[in-house]
């Protein structure tokens, strides 16, 4: 089924080939959607992997692949499937993910480790052997795309593709990043969310290449909620290929690593706020800033309780400047609050400060900001230095409707 491009969309982006990958698309007919469903990339030997997964205890087996895989460090291809997630489907599942590996470690000449596999579309049903067998021997032979056809083939319910691009200096030499994403309902995440992937040129080792990842998934992928939901089957991979010649980085002590390490946290924020932009039914693009938490982390699971409160995404859908559900939505998060000295504001206006309604609180820049598409929350605790941003949507009618007819 085909979804109304979301009216938060972004233009997919000019995405720069990445010496030492090239990305392929075939359709495999996992679903009779009359397009490309799966994206197989390959890398040249050598390439560095790294990796953030869901902590759902109900994953596939992609995700148990790929978590033992990617600590030996190294990848030579990808093979990302869309329509079925493979999850809930036992050992049945776990044979496809394993023949896809074998087959193609067989065709590259490599260890069948060094394949990682991802799945997303409808939980419980086997990944179909036959066709994911004929699907893999289609693109072993298939012409290299470009990256929006690979954005394009791992998308599900998703109304756009998604890409970013990041840059670093490392030394004297220019390290590129092109990243894809998939994603747009059943996103909350625990380490991890939707199906990403960054490709870079650096030369990077894959346990300095996995510090960046997870610095950066902290920040970004783990600060987004569209419905509060993780999926089976969450899945980030870095992938970096070293072409660019630079000095391998091996630490922050490297020339040019927190460059390295700020561009990989510029392209999963870039990501991040597209899944967001593209949530199921989504509206508006909110953005909750806490601040005077009493740590970093407190603040961040202030804002996602107000993130996920149906309450809050309710009334910002319906432009209803009712902070006392921000309220609320405080005082539920679990977490160090002090109702005499919260504050609350909308796109920079203050509602409340220190407990109590301003007197000469004018809602009317309130009423105005709340009718545009990017959407601002301010809290102030009142209780310390901690602080986070965290990013939602806005919860429609038709976040219901993609839902109800998802299997149809």
């Amino acid at each position: 089924m085909a979804y109304p491009v979301s009216p938060l969309a972004s233009p997919f982006p000019a995405l720069p080939a990445i010496a030492g990958v090239t990305p392929h698309v075939v359709r495999a007919g996992y679903k009779d959607w009359g397009r490309c469903d799966l994206t197989y990339v390959t890398f040249e030997e050598g390439t560095a992997v790294a990796g953030v997964f869901t902590k759902n205890l109900c994953c596939s087996s992609e995700v148990e692949l790929g978590r033992d895989n990617v600590v030996q460090g190294r990848a030579r291809a990808l093979v990302v499937n869309a329509g079925n997630s493979n999850a809930f489907t036992g050992y049945r599942g776990r044979e496809a993910v394993e023949q896809i590996m074998d087959q193609v470690a067989a065709h590259i000449g490599c260890a069948r480790e060094q394949v990682f596999v991802s799945s997303t579309g409808v939980i419980g049903v086997p990944l179909p052997k036959d066709k994911a067998r004929e699907g893999v021997e289609k693109a072993l032979t298939a012409q290299p795309c470009t990256w929006e056809d690979a954005a394009n083939t791992i998308a599900t319910t998703d109304t756009f593709a998604k890409g970013a691009a990041a840059t670093a200096m490392i030394g004297d030499t220019k390290v590129t990043i092109s990243a894809i994403i998939k994603g747009s309902g059943m996103i909350a995440p625990d380490m991890a969310t939707m199906l990403g992937y960054l490709f870079t040129d650096a030369a990077v080792e894959p346990a300095f290449l996995q510090a960046c990842l997870s610095a950066a998934n902290l920040r970004t992928f783990s600060c987004i909620t569209v419905d509060s939901d993780t999926s089976t089957s969450d899945t980030v991979l870095a992938f970096a290929t070293g072409k660019a010649g630079n000095a391998p980085l091996t630490s922050f002590q490297s020339d040019g690593a927190h460059a390295f390490a700020a561009a990989v946290h510029d392209a999963c924020r870039q990501l991040a706020h597209l899944v967001v932009r593209d949530g199921e039914g989504a509206q508006k693009f909110i953005a909750v800033a806490v601040t005077g938490a009493v740590s970093d982390e407190s603040a961040r699971k202030v804002g996602m309780a107000i993130a996920n409160s149906p309450l809050v995404k309710t009334a910002i859908a319906g432009e209803d400047a009712n902070w006392g559900r921000v309220v609320m939505a405080v005082g539920k998060a679990g977490e160090p609050a002090d109702r005499d000295k919260l504050s609350i504001g909308f796109g920079g206006t203050w509602a409340a400060r220190e407990g109590l309604p301003l007197p000469d609180y004018d809602e009317a820049p309130v009423a105005a900001h709340l009718k545009g598409h990017d959407i601002s929350i301010e809290v102030d605790l009142g209780l310390g230095d901690g602080s986070a941003t965290v990013w939602t949507c806005d919860l429609t009618h038709g976040y219901i409707s993609i839902n109800a007819d998802y299997r149809s």
